[in-house]
């Protein structure tokens, strides 16, 4: 196994922790307008919930629930770290 894989197996290990292991994935990817409701109710307690979300966001992941947030709170996220960035660096 070459390095590029080691790291991308030990930055996926926190997916073996996760709640939703088990758990059926369409619930995960409901359809436009369905409830999200019971997804994020399984993400709530999850111990690897933050590593969840930041692999949506790095990864530009459109669709589902990662971490708790639907693809439209994750562009939020994106936005307000964008946005901050652009005042970190301007002062």
């Amino acid at each position: 196994m070459d390095i590029q894989a080691l790291i991308a197996e030990s930055a996926r290990a926190w997916q073996a922790r996760a709640n939703c292991m088990g758990v059926d994935p369409e619930l995960f990817f409901p359809e436009r307008g369905s409830s999200t409701r019971e997804a994020k109710e399984v993400c709530r307690g999850c111990v690897v919930r933050i590593e969840c979300l930041e692999f949506a966001i790095a990864n530009s992941e459109k669709f589902g629930i990662w971490g708790g947030m639907s693809e439209r709170e994750r562009r939020r996220v994106r936005r307000a770290r964008l946005l901050e960035n652009r005042e970190v660096a301007a002062s």
